[in-house]
């Protein structure tokens, strides 16, 4: 009988310890599901946030667009002919009559020659100097250099 009664101690102490294990592995996991639940809605809050700001930059970006559209078709009012002409005549500006217009005469002009500049730039360029510098001329030039510092350093 008394075997029994010590099988029957070890068994339920057996047991315990696997409720105890069984126990602490449902808190482990259930402390896992609240802190990825935790990090999940962080997550998603984040991605809300983000959301919302990024919804606040189109929404602006249109407005400047919207804006933008406008000034450009107020700056092509303004630069319209009939306009000029108006703010023209109120700055005193006035359509120039053929007794308002000077003549000045150039002589030697030839209003049907099309190429002068190239012909003044021909004559007053100067050809650039033949470039025959080598690498190794000038690392030789860099190495003479170099040897004589210390021979100028010296006669200080």
């Amino acid at each position: 009988m008394r075997q029994g009664v010590l099988f029957e101690h070890a068994l339920r102490r057996s047991l315990r310890r696997q409720r105890r294990a069984v126990i602490l592995a449902l808190l482990g996991l259930l402390l896992a599901v609240i802190v990825g639940a935790i990090v999940y809605l962080s997550q998603a809050a984040l991605d809300a946030t983000t959301g919302r700001q990024l919804e606040s930059l189109i929404a602006e970006r249109n407005d400047l667009e919207q804006l933008n559209e406008s000034l450009r078709a107020e700056i092509a009012s303004l630069r319209s002919v009939p306009r000029l002409r108006q703010r023209a005549e109120e700055l005193g500006f006035r359509l120039a009559n053929s007794e308002d217009i000077d003549y000045v005469v150039v002589d030697q002009y030839d209003p049907r020659q099309t190429a002068v500049a190239p012909q003044i730039y021909a004559q007053l360029a100067t050809p650039a100097p033949a470039y025959e510098e080598t690498l190794a001329g000038w690392l030789q030039q860099q190495l003479d250099a170099f040897n004589r510092q210390p021979d100028a350093l010296e006669g200080e």
